[in-house]
């Protein structure tokens, strides 16, 4: 029996993967409108709120 070659399906929908990472940043980091928060500021604004919530928990 000779064997078949499987074939490959494309999702539909799917557009061309950029050749290197800089690719995907440079796309998420255009002009866009909304709040610039960086990954530090949000650790931080999450830790405040764990403390938060903790604090509300034994004193409430």
């Amino acid at each position: 029996m000779p064997k078949t070659a499987k074939k490959r399906r494309k999702k539909k929908g799917e557009g061309p993967m950029p050749s290197g990472g800089a690719g995907l940043i440079r796309f998420f980091e255009d002009e866009t409108p909304g709040v610039k928060v960086g990954p530090t500021m949000v650790i931080v604004f999450t830790a405040l709120l764990v403390i938060a919530v903790v604090l509300a928990h034994m004193f409430a």
